[in-house]
């Protein structure tokens, strides 16, 4: 496998939460222009980044620390270098211990991704789509049948976060739970445990 470190996350922003929240919308449409490598890194450590490195605590909550998200990107255009090479089309995983990427798949997914999510032209149009997958056993494996809640709203809360970052990097957002599952599965490549939950198209604004 193939790690690519990601810059390091920021800790301060330009614009306060109370003006991310009130910026906030669903944007669909999106310049012809990549992302940066940088803003890629900030946008998945504001969905699971690791903000206490001995307990492994992160920016979103989780019932008892079990952490059954995984996160994917979908890259099509993103414009920045790892190991001095530039960035490859592709799928990723997104590894919140070391806050890298491991390359799973080499390829621009977009097309085929936006078919599997019934056409939606913001899947094709951004140059990235992050998905969040869900792994619901190692939440269960604690507590039991409430588990299938606990996930999906540690899921609302990772999604809202890249919300509100891509907001103060500028950038805009939309979120996507139609697709046809089975399809985003055999895409992505997911494990057998690994179940989609979003599709999180990011890109800029078109004016």
């Amino acid at each position: 496998m193939e790690y690519l470190n990601l810059p390091l996350p920021r800790l301060q922003g330009n614009i306060s939460i109370e003006e991310a929240l009130s910026r906030r919308r669903s944007v669909r449409t999106y310049q012809d222009s990549p992302l940066g490598l940088s803003e890629v890194a900030q946008l998945l450590w504001a969905a699971q980044g690791i903000t206490a490195p001995v307990s492994g605590f992160r920016t979103a909550p989780s019932a008892g620390a079990t952490y059954p998200l995984e996160m994917y990107l979908i890259a099509g255009r993103i414009q920045g270098t790892t190991s001095g090479q530039n960035f490859l089309p592709g799928i990723y995983r997104y590894l919140p211990e070391s806050h890298r990427l491991v390359r799973t798949l080499e390829g621009d997914f977009r097309l085929e991704l936006s078919d599997g999510a019934l056409g939606q032209s913001a899947i094709r149009q951004a140059p990235a789509t992050f998905l969040i997958a869900a792994v619901y056993g190692r939440t269960a494996a604690r507590y039991g049948s409430r588990a299938e809640r606990y996930v999906l709203m540690e899921a609302g809360h990772a999604a809202q976060n890249m919300a509100l970052q891509a907001v103060a990097l500028g950038l805009g957002s939309v979120m996507i739970g139609a697709f046809h599952d089975r399809e985003v599965k055999r895409i992505c490549r997911l494990s057998a445990e690994e179940e989609p939950l979003y599709l999180i198209p990011v890109g800029r604004p078109s004016r």
